[in-house]
């Protein structure tokens, strides 16, 4: 890759055709709906929020649930919560893997519905089930959320974005019916940060992208940020690393030379001696996604 273009080169704009379709249904689909679970990551809350989902649940009760918690840094977790809740929508923190916050979220449904119920119940109206619709990005782990809820597999999952094809109605308990929907991103990415956040947690294909360019600027984060995990994970000497960073070089060959580090500690090393930046860049991708580096929050709740 060219060291020269490797700031700010990153240029994503993803929409295939089938998401297009999707809000359409989505449209549709809301007017049966009591309460719209939004699903987020925990680790870039405001990066994978659909900007469209107001619009598109016009004004039905809500709930967030800040999934994949666990890969999440616990301070700004809570932080988080604390945060949607001053703006009056119930949150909580959730795992589709371990499964923790399912009974929370039930809880909480059944809650924000509750004062509705009674007033059905007055009227003679007993036993109508709640709606409920889960939305988030592709790969934010809904379908594997939906499959922890209902305590069986009843939606495809996969690792790939985009998994989930068609809706479904899944009976959860006595009181609630949830609809399942496929991930449903945005045509335009409203910064580059939004896009490289995506790119870094694996919502975006990585066919579309230059892995080693992600992999650059996750690790620019990383040693900005957290350099004590990431030196930690990949044994490298912090002073050093910081005397590379204070070269009399242009910032991204400092940076590219810190990775080429790490890709010699983990044993990428190719014909002639040089390091492949391609597997050393797959590595760092695939241990931040996996939370092998460290919990970590990108996107801060101040």
């Amino acid at each position: 890759m060219n060291n020269d273009n490797r700031q700010n080169s990153t240029n994503i704009n993803w929409y295939p055709g089938h998401m297009a379709k999707t809000k359409r249904q989505i449209t549709e689909d809301v007017k049966l709906i009591d309460i719209v679970v939004e699903l987020l990551d925990a680790r870039i809350p405001i990066s994978s929020q659909n900007p469209d989902i107001a619009k598109l649940i016009k004004g039905k009760k809500r709930i967030i649930a800040l999934n994949k918690c666990d890969l999440a840094d616990n301070k700004e977790n809570q932080r988080w919560v604390n945060y949607f809740e001053s703006k009056n929508i119930p949150t909580v923190l959730t795992d589709s893997n371990s499964g923790k916050g399912i009974d929370l979220l039930i809880q909480k449904i059944e809650k924000l519905m509750l004062e509705e119920q009674e007033k059905l119940a007055l009227k003679g109206r007993v036993g109508r089930k709640i709606k409920v619709m889960i939305l988030g990005i592709p790969n934010v782990g809904k379908s594997s959320l939906i499959n922890r809820i209902a305590k069986k597999t009843s939606a495809g999952v996969g690792n790939k974005p985009g998994v989930t094809k068609q809706k479904q109605w899944i009976r959860i308990n006595d009181k609630i019916e949830l609809l399942d929907t496929p991930g449903v991103l945005w045509p335009k990415f409203e910064s580059e940060e939004v896009a490289l956040n995506l790119a870094y947690t694996g919502t975006i294909k990585e066919e579309i992208l230059d892995r080693v360019e992600i992999a650059y600027n996750l690790t620019k984060y990383l040693l900005e940020n957290e350099m004590e995990l990431l030196c930690n994970r990949y044994s490298l000497n912090k002073e050093e690393v910081q005397n590379i960073l204070k070269q009399d070089n242009p910032e991204n060959e400092n940076i590219y030379e810190v990775m080429l580090k790490i890709g010699k500690n983990r044993g990428c090393i190719i014909s002639g001696g040089n390091i492949d930046d391609e597997k050393t860049s797959r590595i760092i991708l695939d241990e931040f996604k996996n939370g092998i580096i460290g919990k970590i929050t990108l996107e801060k709740a101040e």
